[in-house]
């Protein structure tokens, strides 16, 4: 026979249970639990001081029938491989500049083959990483601090062959903001400018970035939003900010959906929700839905945020893994979730730092501060073989034109350019002996072109580009008698 205590115990035990089950079922609706397949961790790494995070950022890499997962950690950066997502294994190591536990951060992009890594802690430095020879091995062909000592986070624009680099520290400048870098020579970046103020606003920091067709979405900590177009990355031009909205706090991170039409972007601060920011026309931005993890914790933070087909992956520390359906960005649907961290919520970080989601299989990839790599079953919706559309966002800025030092306008196009380029005069005046240059960042000439004159009225001219001109970023120098216009222009063959 049951005694008091124990009937009472048993009581309380099933209302609890029927609680947790009321609220899964209220929270979580269609939501699945992720499918784990795997996990890596390393038992001798040691925490940071100031967060115990062993793991920082994860990355993600592929080769034909082989997959890799990329993870930060306070030694350095580790490959593993997760082409038997059951089995992920570690295949190799690079030791970072500074090791310890002063590294909280580490960041990955890579570009044509290479992994670009930084850390924003010690004494570090820029790596490059050679990832041509995978799966034999993976071979450091650049680590300097001339051009970046300290990164929080880098992005890199792989159409036009940009690095930017987040809250950049070290190297030719002591701090900017953002610093930006061609790496049209992936194993020979170039500076090209630093950017402390955007528009009117003087931006302490960019702490994150995402960007396409030279627009970028700068995510500016206290400071708020800022929309820039790098199509000059000597002349940015910023066409809108964002400094009052819901929930605004430490302005963090976010992600373009597929079609351009919506930013997503995380405040990092706890019990702040995401919010979707419609910028369709980025001159006029509108605030969007907002939404969050679903779960009764007022301490819950998200970090991280990727957009993939239909759905965004987001790492919210504490919550683990939330994956939503964004098909109807009006109403966000929470999809999948899992919790990498199942320890108790505090006002720190920790937790789920970061996602990926594009390998080839689909498997998504998430990295625990303190608990190692994460292998979950992908959503099955094949993202890597579908080429996202062209954007059609509404700039409301026109930078087709420029005027000349005579009176009319010049247009160059198309950019980016393929094989050959035009020239579109609407000239008021005849103008004699012009030289055109097609300049690298660095000023060296490429190619010339001399026009002993330009008639008066719409002239076309077409010009070809020599084969040995690579992918990357130029400048087409238009000399006259009267000065010097310069125009940007992307290669793309």
């Amino acid at each position: 026979m049951f005694s008091k205590r124990s009937l009472i115990f048993a009581l309380m035990k099933i209302y609890y249970s029927l609680l947790i089950l009321l609220y899964s079922l209220c929270c979580f609706g269609q939501a699945e639990e992720a499918q784990l397949l795997g996990r890596w961790q390393d038992s001798t790494l040691v925490g940071s001081f100031a967060h115990k995070n062993a793991y920082n950022e994860i990355w993600g890499y592929a080769i034909p029938e082989h997959e890799y997962a990329i993870i930060g950690t306070t030694k350095g950066t580790h490959f593993i491989e997760v082409t038997d997502p059951q089995q992920p294994k570690e295949v190799f190591f690079v030791a970072g500049k500074d090791q310890g536990g002063i590294i909280i951060h580490r960041d990955y992009h890579d570009h044509e083959g290479y992994l670009y890594a930084v850390s924003d802690e010690g004494e570090s430095s820029l790596q490059i990483i050679d990832l041509n020879q995978l799966p034999d091995t993976v071979t450091v062909v650049y680590d300097s601090d001339n051009l970046i000592k300290r990164s929080h986070n880098i992005f890199i624009d792989t159409t036009n062959a940009l690095l930017y680099s987040l809250l950049s520290r070290g190297g030719i400048t002591s701090f900017s903001a953002m610093t930006l870098f061609d790496i049209s020579n992936p194993t020979q970046p170039i500076f090209i400018n630093q950017y402390n103020s955007f528009g009117s606003t003087r931006a302490s920091q960019v702490h994150d970035a995402y960007v396409r067709d030279n627009i970028a979405f700068l995510n500016l900590g206290p400071d708020g939003l800022a929309i820039v177009d790098f199509s000059d990355p000597m002349a940015p031009v910023t066409i809108s900010t964002l400094t009052d909205y819901p929930d605004r706090g430490y302005n963090h991170s976010g992600w373009l959906s597929t079609d351009c039409t919506n930013y997503y972007m995380a405040d990092e601060n706890h019990g702040f929700d995401l919010k979707t920011i419609e910028v369709e026309d980025l001159c006029e931005l509108e605030i969007g839905t907002s939404f969050n993890a679903e779960v009764a914790s007022t301490t819950s933070i998200p970090h991280n945020q990727v957009v993939a087909c239909n759905y965004l992956y987001t790492a919210y520390y504490y919550d683990g893994l939330r994956v939503y359906d964004i098909s109807d960005p009006s109403n966000p649907v929470l999809s999948l979730f899992y919790d990498t961290y199942p320890e108790v919520d505090s006002t720190q970080f920790r937790g789920a730092w970061g996602v990926y989601p594009f390998l080839p299989s689909g498997t998504i990839l998430v990295s625990d501060m303190q608990r190692g790599l994460f292998v979950f079953e992908g959503m099955g919706d094949d993202c890597f073989n579908q080429d996202p559309p062209a954007c059609l966002m509404q700039n409301c800025l026109s930078t087709s034109t420029t005027d000349l030092s005579s009176p009319g306008t010049i247009a160059v196009y198309p950019n980016p350019v393929v094989n050959n380029f035009s020239i579109q005069f609407n000239l008021a005046e005849v103008v004699p002996n012009m030289n055109i240059s097609l300049l690298s960042l660095a000023g060296n000439v490429l190619q010339q072109w001399t026009i002993e004159e330009i008639a008066n009225g719409e002239q076309l001219l077409s010009f070809p580009l020599k084969k040995e001109v690579a992918n990357g970023f130029y400048f087409l120098s238009l000399r006259t008698e009267e000065g010097v216009r310069a125009f940007p222009l992307v290669v793309n063959k």
